[in-house]
């Protein structure tokens, strides 16, 4: 990411609701943090994308720390489950949880949880943003947005489209999209990307917003069209294929980002010492490197920014699951 983009995301103002650890009551020596390995707590299974990304990051952390952050996989309920188990840890930074987009999306699709994401974490930073990119079957007749928006707009409820379950971001990203343009489509939500891209390839549906990692294989042996990326500028991965905000949509920009949340009574110290080790493992040129390779972006961020950014998409989300209908209980 340029220089420009980071320093621009850093003065996100730093006025947030979320749990603040500067009002914790120490739980640990911060002192002498780490002295003992770390658990990242990841809420997807091994060999999943959030999960790869997650292993990069902890591998170059393991080194600035001096301590072994350890990925502790922990998938189901949307994320629930990890984050329920992160929010009754100890305070004293030992237990992280690498939390995706979904934390902000629970609460708008569950009328329950076991846990507040306000009042139970404090943030860490913001990791990486893994763009969605805007695709159809190969046999569409349409080659840009524009071509695409006309013929969904030709054609209400007649094309389907995929996603990697209700309410998931890759859910919510095409209705918002189709909302914002007046379009009307079905939706077909699938137990992950992997059977709904597999569906997509063979023309049971004909358009989804799934993440660059994912469809990248389809789109490269042209199964599958991309006609747009959802970030705010283009993909190093896709360099050839306009952002949906040069196209129609200034201002548009949807991901799949990650960030790291601690119990919210952290003591400030050890918040600051596990930012600054993500920051710099985020700036380090091979791990750069392994997150591009992945499609994914490094970012990198205070805590302060981290939470604005939370709270400011929790907000967002709620509306767009409000007006789609989506929910899980």
């Amino acid at each position: 990411m340029k220089a420009k983009t980071l320093v621009k995301f850093l003065a996100v103002p730093t006025a947030i609701a979320l749990s603040s650890a500067s009002h914790a009551t120490p739980a640990a020596d911060a002192a002498a943090f780490p002295n003992h390995p770390i658990r990242l707590v990841v809420p997807f299974p091994p060999g999943g994308p959030t999960d790869l990304v997650s292993r990069v990051i902890a591998k170059r952390m393991t080194e600035e720390l001096g301590q072994q952050v350890l990925v502790d996989n922990r998938p189901g309920a949307n994320g629930n489950i990890a984050a329920e188990i992160v929010a009754k840890a100890p305070a004293d930074g030992y237990t992280v949880l690498y939390n995706t987009s979904s934390i902000a999306l629970s609460p708008a699709l569950y009328s329950k949880l076991t846990y507040d994401v306000r009042r139970d974490f404090a943030p860490v930073a913001l990791t990486a943003m893994v763009p969605l990119v805007l695709e159809v079957n190969a046999q569409m007749p349409v080659h840009n947005v524009k071509e695409f928006i006309q013929y969904v707009k030709a054609n209400p409820d007649k094309l389907t489209y995929g996603s990697a379950g209700n309410g998931n971001v890759t859910h919510l990203a095409a209705f918002l999209f189709l909302q914002a343009n007046g379009l009307s489509a079905v939706h077909a939500p699938y137990k992950g990307s992997a059977p709904a891209l597999t569906d997509l390839a063979g023309g049971q549906v004909q358009f989804m917003a799934d993440t660059i990692n994912s469809s990248l294989p389809f789109i490269r042996d042209k199964r599958m069209r991309a006609l747009a990326v959802t970030s705010s500028t283009r993909s190093s991965q896709l360099p050839d294929v306009p952002t949906v905000a040069e196209t129609v949509m200034p201002g548009f920009e949807v991901g799949a980002w990650q960030g790291m949340l601690v119990p919210a009574k952290t003591p400030p110290e050890i918040v600051r010492k596990l930012n600054a080790a993500t920051v710099k493992a985020l700036a380090s040129p091979e791990t750069r490197a392994s997150l591009a390779a992945q499609g994914a972006e490094p970012r990198g961020s205070t805590p302060e920014a981290y939470g604005a950014y939370l709270s400011a998409e929790m907000t967002r989300w709620r509306k767009v699951v409000k007006d789609s209908g989506a929910t899980l209980d």
